[in-house]
């Protein structure tokens, strides 16, 4: 017979091993070891608040599963959340403030989780207030700083808009546009370098869809607002890609559109303004980043079809500047209607790909 005060004490063991809950490990948005990528604001709330196209958070932990919590300002931006650089699901955070699971079932071990910004600021802001850990939870390094550093200016091409609407119809729910299929994000995956993405759908530098155009917004931290700027020395990009006029070229010739009205009033705007403006925006990225290598470029949509005088202008900017770290590069016309498609949008990398290995030492 066991005596009674042992058989106590081996029911004790017992529960403790058996019986305990998992631990739980709340990291908050602040930990050094969460990496983000992006224009990211930390001023306003205690959270992490996101805007802008391919804004990622990276955590590497060891775990069996994993939560975020979100809210949002209007319940309508997707991301990727990727682990272990494999698995990948599209969440959509709401207006609540709360945890959303990430992953479980994961075997006790070291992870890597990515969450992806797959759309555009006009869709609102989103706070990232931390991350929950569950099993035999630990927080590791954040992952290495990559050695190349690239960033994107663009509109709807570099957004990635429409490229998962498979209807062909080109439609603007947030759901079909996808960054992370963009061109942009190929390319930088291409190089493995850190990216940076600072666009918008219907965008120009002379002219928008909107009143708001590229030279008004590159140098803002919350697009959304007039009065936010955004510290450049933050983030010093190695090599810096602008893809615009696409949308100038189609509204410069539209002079009954309200737009073009608002713009420019009456008087159609003369080749020499539409150089200069473009020549005025690069200087501007070229004071903010004096030793990055930049490459204009310029489609693929109908602004680069045979006989497109948008090319034109663009060399004629980029030799105006004089400056030998600046380069164009011209996407082929896709000949095709809508938005670039998957497919479109991986030719595009291609071609970018073998122009910057061909031309740009880093």
């Amino acid at each position: 017979m066991i005596p009674t005060f042992k058989l106590l004490l081996f029911l004790t063991i017992a529960a403790i091993v058996y019986c305990a809950p998992e631990q739980e490990l709340n990291v908050n948005y602040d930990n050094q070891d969460i990496q983000y990528w992006g224009r990211i604001d930390t001023s306003k709330t205690d959270a992490a608040e996101l805007y802008w196209s391919g804004t990622s958070i990276h955590l590497n932990f060891v775990g069996t599963g994993i939560s975020g919590m979100f809210d949002e300002e209007k319940g309508d931006n997707y991301y990727n959340v990727i682990v272990d650089n494999d698995s990948l699901f599209v969440l959509r955070p709401d207006t609540v403030r709360k945890y959303y699971v990430l992953a479980q079932n994961l075997n006790q071990g070291p992870h890597q989780i990515e969450i992806f910004k797959r759309t555009e600021w006009d869709r609102g802001w989103s706070r990232f207030y931390g991350f929950k850990i569950e099993g035999d939870a630990k927080v590791l390094p954040k992952p290495k700083a990559k050695e190349r550093k690239i960033e994107f200016y663009g509109n709807s091409i570099t957004a990635g808009y429409a490229v998962e609407d498979f209807s062909g119809r080109d439609r603007s729910d947030s759901i079909f546009t996808n960054n992370y299929l963009s061109y942009a994000k190929l390319t930088a995956d291409h190089f493995d370098a850190e990216y940076r993405c600072i666009c918008k759908s219907g965008i120009g530098i002379t002219i928008s869809w909107f009143p708001l155009i590229m030279p008004e917004m590159y140098n803002r931290l919350n697009p959304a607002d007039p009065e936010s700027r955004w510290d450049f020395s933050k983030y010093i990009p190695d090599l810096v890609i602008l893809n615009l006029f696409q949308n100038d070229s189609w509204l410069v010739e539209r002079p009954e559109h309200e737009e073009f009205k608002r713009q420019f009033g009456t008087v159609k705007p003369t080749n020499d303004f539409i150089i200069d403006s473009y020549a005025d925006f690069v200087h501007s990225i070229r004071i903010e980043y004096p030793d990055a290598q930049i490459i204009c470029i310029l489609g693929n949509m109908d602004a680069t079809r045979e006989g497109s005088r948008w090319t034109g202008l663009v060399e004629a900017a980029v030799k105006q500047i004089n400056d030998t770290k600046i380069y164009t590069f011209f996407e082929p016309f896709k000949n095709s209607s809508g938005h670039p498609t998957i497919e479109e949008q991986q030719t595009m990398a291609k071609h970018l790909c073998t122009f910057i290995e061909e031309n740009i030492k880093w």
